[in-house]
């Protein structure tokens, strides 16, 4: 299914395989997450994140999958953490069967690891709430982690502040055909192919202005 005037898919696939263990393509995001922030006027680092989950259904193709009793899907799930523009800090994939609270953990971990310097503040829905999360946060890098629920008494669907960024971020991909489904058998392999998604996207923001790719 490649283009016609790109090589033959295996030697397309050894540089996706030797891309992805060695995190080029993370590498790739977050050069590119920086330069779309500073052409908009903000810090090349966040201060605020936003996490949250969307299940996919699977493919007949085999692989770690799980159902999420909640949504009724069979499949996986992805995992994100973004800045308050949208744009991808983190994403990790996993089956669908387990909850929000606990694969918050493998997320938050991983930007732990990347180390945010100016990251301050993560916003989440109720689904995250967490004692021993919020204060392992807290202990090891001083980040606060804040729960935005819907107002009492509201009844069905509301907006709520900030937190639709990332749910924006979700449909963002959701234009991508490879990410309709999960066709991944390897977990990894589902995050590359989400940074990939988001590489292309920003691409299209700096098009106009390639000296802001450096």
């Amino acid at each position: 299914m490649l283009p016609h005037d790109f090589p033959a898919w295996q030697t397309v696939y050894k540089y996706f395989r030797y891309w992805k263990r060695t995190e080029v393509w993370q590498a790739i995001n977050d050069a590119l997450r920086e330069a779309v922030r500073l052409e908009a006027g903000r810090e090349a680092e966040p201060s605020v994140g936003l996490i949250d989950s969307q299940s996919v259904k699977g493919s007949s193709i085999a692989g770690e999958r799980g159902v999420d009793g909640f949504k009724r899907v069979k499949g996986r799930k992805r995992h994100i953490l973004t800045d308050t523009m949208g744009l991808l800090l983190v994403v990790v994939s996993h089956a669908a069967n387990i909850p929000d609270k606990t694969g918050a953990w493998a997320v938050l971990a991983c930007a732990v690891v990347k180390g945010f310097s100016r990251l301050e503040l993560i916003l989440a829905d109720g689904g995250y709430e967490s004692g021993p999360l919020t204060q392992w946060l807290a202990t090891i890098v001083s980040w606060t982690l804040q729960l935005v629920t819907r107002p009492e008494g509201q009844k069905g669907f509301v907006v709520q502040a900030q937190r639709w960024v990332v749910e924006r971020t979700f449909a963002w991909l959701g234009r991508y055909r490879r990410l309709n489904r999960e066709y991944e058998v390897l977990p990894d392999s589902s995050e590359a192919m989400v940074y990939i998604a988001m590489i292309h996207l920003m691409l299209n923001r700096l098009g106009k202005n390639p000296a802001l790719w450096t």
